[in-house]
This record gives C-alpha cells, structure tokens and sequence, in this order.
C-alpha cells in the first residue's frame, strides 16, 4: 500500500522541494555567473598584463639605444657601460663591426643606421665574453614534468637585448660602430620592474599574485615564480602543449598554466629575434588562488542569502500549510462524526484569511444540516416502510396459510370425485373435472410458492441440516412427483445422480428446490426431449446440473431469470402458468447453504448447475 502523507506534511514537502530546487538552481547559476565572470576577467587581465610586458620588454631596447644616443663616447668603455646599466658595451671599426656575429651590428655597420632588438649569443661568442657574463648566462636545466623530452643539462647560451649605433665621419661614411646590450639570462631586476610596473608588488601566502617569466627556447632563463623551496625557479621548462603552439606555430597560448605546483591564469607569447626568429617566450601569469577565495567568498556570502530566502520561504510555508490544513482537519473530523451517525454536526469557521476555506466551512455546515434533515425524513420513511412490509408479510402468510387450508379441501373433494369415489361421471363431466383438478393444483403449489416466499422475506429461512441421500430422498422424489408431467409429454428422464451420494443439507428445503428444477425442465423442455440428471463430487462440495432439451435462454433472459416475480420472456410462456418466484426462491435456499446457482446455455438445452457444501 502507497505510504500516505498528512496535507500539512505534503504541502510543507512539496514547498521544500520546490525552495530546494530553485536554491540549488540559484546557487548554480550564481556559481557559474561568479566563476565565470572572474576567471573570465583574470584571463583577460593576462592578455592585457602580457601586452603591457611585451610593451615593457621593447621600451627597454630602445631605453638601451636612447643611452648609447646621448651617451659621451669618449670615455672609458667600463665606465660607459657602468653608467649605461649595459652587461656588455663594445666599440668597433667598421671592417670589424662588419665581421661581428651580430646580426644587428653587421646591419648598423652596413645601413649607417642605428638597429636594436633581440638576439641569441651561442655558446662559442658567450664563451669570448667575461667570465661573470658567462656565469650569468649557463643555466643548468631541471626536470620538468610535462616538458618536452630532452638530454641537454646545461644552457650554455644566452638571450640578450642588444643595439647598435654606428658612428659616422664628416663625408657621412661609417667608420665605427659602438654596441651594447643586456643579457636576459638571471636577469632578476629586468622581470621584477616588468611584474612591478605591471602587477604591482601584491603577493598571496607569500606567493606573487603576478609573475613575468622569459623562457630561451623552453627552458626559463629569467622568472620570479618560485620554486618550492622558494628560490626563483631559473632552469624549468615550459610544458609540451605551451611550447607547440607558441614556439613551433607562433601562436599566443592563453588558459590555466599549473606553473610550480600552482595554477595560474596565463598568457604565452613568442619573442623574436631581430631576423624574426622564434627563439624564446614572454609569460605572464595570475595567481588563481586570492580569486578563488574571493569567488569562494561571494558564493559564501550568495549561499548565506539564498539559505536565509530559504528559511523564510519556508516559514511562510509552514503558516499557509497550516492556516490550509487546519480547517480541512476540522472538517476531516466533522466527517468522521458525521459517519459515525453524529449528523448535524456543525463545525465553527476558521481563523483564516483565505476565503475559500470560509465558504467551504460554510458549505460544510449546511451539508451537515441539510444529511440531518434527510436522514429524519428517511427514518420517518424507514418505519412506515417497515410497516407497509410487516403488513405486506402478515397478509401474505395469513392469505397462504388460509388458502393453504381450503386448498387441501377442495382438491380432495376433486380428486374424489374424478376418480368416483362420489359417484360415476360422463366422459364430459370427467375432463372438466381434470381441469379443475390442474388449476387446484397450480393454485396449490403457488400457495406454497407464497408461503416460502413469506419465509424469506421475514428472514425465517433456517437451516437445519441432515444427511441424506441426494438421489433417493430428494431427485428421485421430484421426478416421481412431476412423473405424470414428463409422461404426457414423452420426456426422457436419464439419471446420473450417484445412488450412494450424500450431502448435509436441509432436506426439506432441498425438496424445494430439487421440486423447482424438475418442474421447470418438464414445462420448458421440448415433447419428447430429454431430462438430465448430474451431481459430481468434487471434494469439499457437491455440484448438481439439471440439464433439460429445449430452446437456450437468451443473455437478455438470463439475467432476470432469478429475480423475484420475473418470468422469462419466450413463445412457451403463454402455455406455461407460473409466478416466477421458483427460481428466485431456489436461489435464495442455495444461498443459504453457503452455494451458489447458475444457468449455462447447450446447443440445444439449458442446464441449472448449483453446487452447495458437501458437509
């Protein structure tokens, strides 16, 4: 059985369903908004910071040519390149400026103009320079996780940001070329300014919210992310994917970077040399976790709300489930007392705004009133029904019973004298005689008809059972009684009723209803047919069939055969007297035996088929 639920519970259910599942949409789309709304401005952040450091990474050559420009040549060159804040400052013929490995001082040599960008220093021209610029430059490289795969463990070149600026005579010819540069390798003070004039100097857990790296080819060359043992994580290298698309297909790479242990929202860019090759990277990266715990803090503070509208729904939810539920459990009660016999039962209005709940308290009150009112009018129609009936019964039995007697009288009388026991009759007188006698006959048995009827009716049906057998005491008898019946009309009587079979049963009722079956084969069977006769034990019960040649009874007519005073409606009923209370009165005693009794159609009969308790 379905588990039931009080109004009150199911409304209060069915509205924290409903404050449950908005919520949970609400926070969902909240967290969506929040997520993606920040970490959609942290990423566009990145490609701005990144813009700003490429813009930071250039000024820095030209800041390196505007010093060369405004510089007093004829100094010393240590001192120049001290004052000029340059890692290497050299000052060269042309013949050997145009023999130099620079790409860019070649240029300046040959154009006469001044030329600046970035350049590679392979390991033969960095191992010509002084030792402390070498030391700066080799960087030993680390295992990196999701690094390409690779046996270099060393780095033993260099990155630089270079310019050239040739000198020129009074002709215009170029007689001598000067040059300078920074080499990028460990160079710490160029990516703090770069993080500094672009992030600030914000830090998160003693992390740098945002990190400048420059890689040479995918190995970091200059970095302020950290390592985790704090120090500047110089040797690492790029990822696989990261290196593909920037320095393999010149692409900006922008997404979640996991740089060190932590995630980073991060933007790639590839740094040309001054002949447009690809030869390193410029990152820039946010630090995700201070926006993650911002995020965490807004989704926080948006859950608070949402639980706070939660509760408040649901306390406005438990006082309509309550102000709904209370009066319809006042008037469950009201029903209850009602069905218990207390009508007019009247129920007070409830405190409750909704009008509906006052019109149906009403409606309720004038149901109650309106059942009382009927069932006095019913009780007052009840005892003069009883009445009616008790005087219906008393008529009936006194009118069988008093027929009952004069009946018994005047058949004898005419049997007596039919069969001249008062005297010899004509052959006239005799067949009026025998008319009389059928119709004494059919008046006889429709007394008895009234009189078990009368029975019935007063619920005096008892039943007192006995033993008997079902053939001899009961069938047999019946098919003696109606025996003059089935002769006249040359009707077959074929018993297969067991001689030795025996029911518990009221005998005399039994006679009734044995009586009824017999007598209605012999009227409604067809001359000359047959009159079958069938009980089958069948263990706890006994099932009789009294089977009869004859025209099938039509669905129509089956189903008024057991009613009371009911006839069936075929051409044999005008020939058939007959009250239409045996079969009734048969179903009623089969009934009362704890059986049942029903009609099955043959081909060319009908069979009454009853069965009733073996003991």
């Amino acid at each position: 059985m379905k588990k039931t639920r009080t109004l009150k519970n199911q409304i209060l259910i069915s509205f924290a369903i409903v404050i449950a599942v908005l919520g949970v949409c609400t926070f969902a789309l909240g967290y969506y908004v929040v997520k993606t709304d920040i970490f959609a401005r942290i990423q566009s952040e990145a490609d701005r910071s990144l813009d700003s450091a490429m813009t930071v990474y250039e000024e820095e050559i030209r800041r390196i040519g505007m010093s060369l420009e405004i510089a007093d040549l004829n100094g010393s060159i240590a001192e120049l390149r001290e004052k000029m804040r340059l890692h290497y400052f050299y000052r060269f013929p042309v013949e050997q400026a145009l023999a130099h490995p620079s790409e860019l001082v070649r240029r300046a040599a040959q154009q006469g103009e001044p030329t600046g960008g970035t350049r590679l220093i392979d390991s033969v021209e960095l191992a010509q320079m002084r030792e402390d610029i070498r030391l700066q430059a080799y960087i030993a490289i680390k295992p990196t996780a999701k690094a390409r795969s690779t046996q270099q463990l060393l780095l033993d070149s260099a990155m630089a940001k270079e310019y050239a600026l040739p000198l020129k005579d009074a002709a215009g010819a170029v007689v001598e070329v000067v040059f300078g540069g920074r080499i990028v390798n460990r160079d710490d003070e160029f990516v703090d300014r770069i993080r500094h004039l672009v992030f600030g100097d914000a830090t998160y857990q003693g992390l740098p919210v945002g990190t400048v790296t420059i890689f040479l080819d995918d190995v970091r060359i200059s970095t302020n992310v950290v390592d985790e043992s704090g120090q500047r994580a110089i040797g690492t290298r790029v990822s696989e994917a990261v290196y593909n698309e920037v320095v393999e297909h010149g692409r900006r790479w922008r997404d979640r970077a996991l740089v060190v242990g932590h995630w980073y929202k991060a933007a790639y860019e590839p740094i040309y040399s001054f002949d447009d090759t690809i030869i390193g990277i410029l990152y820039v990266g946010i630090l995700e976790e201070p926006f993650q715990a911002r995020a965490a803090r807004v989704l926080l503070a948006f859950l608070a709300v949402i639980l706070l509208a939660s509760v408040i729904a649901f306390v406005l939810a438990f006082i309509l489930a309550g102000s709904v539920s209370r009066p319809l459990t006042l008037m469950l009660d009201g029903t209850q007392k009602l069905s218990y016999g207390d009508l007019g039962h009247l129920i007070m209005p409830p405190h409750s705004t909704i009008e509906e709940m006052h019109r149906l308290a009403h409606a309720f009150n004038d149901m109650s009133v309106r059942l009382e009112e009927r069932e006095v009018r019913l009780q007052e129609n009840h005892q003069k029904l009883e009445e009616l009936n008790k005087s219906y019964l008393d008529l009936l039995g006194f009118v069988a019973h008093e027929l009952k007697g004069l009946l018994a009288s005047a058949i004898m009388n005419a049997y007596s004298l039919r069969d001249g026991f008062l005297g010899m009759i004509n052959f006239k007188q005799k067949r009026a005689v025998d008319s009389i006698c059928r119709n004494l006959d059919f008046l006889s048995a429709t007394v008895i008809k009234f009189l078990n009827l009368s029975r019935i009716e007063r619920d005096n049906l008892e039943v007192n059972k006995t033993h008997f057998k079902l053939w001899g005491d009961v069938f047999g008898h019946a098919v003696q009684t109606f025996s003059k019946q089935i002769n006249d009309r040359q009707m077959k009587v074929v018993n297969e009723i067991d001689p030795e079979l025996t029911v518990a049963a009221d005998q005399d009722l039994m006679m009734i209803v044995a009586n009824n079956l017999v007598s209605n084969a012999a009227k409604y069977g067809v001359d000359g047919g047959r009159i079958v006769l069938h009980a089958a034990d069948e263990g706890e019960r006994v099932s009789v069939e009294v089977y009869n040649d004859g025209r099938p009874i039509s669905p129509e007519n089956q189903a008024r055969l057991f009613k009371k005073f009911s006839r069936l409606n075929v051409p044999e009923k005008k020939k058939v007297k007959g009250t239409g209370l045996g079969l009734y009165i048969t179903r009623q005693i089969i009934e009362a035996h704890g059986g049942r009794i029903d009609v099955e159609t043959k081909d060319n009969g009908n069979s009454f088929i009853f069965q009733i308790r073996k003991e």
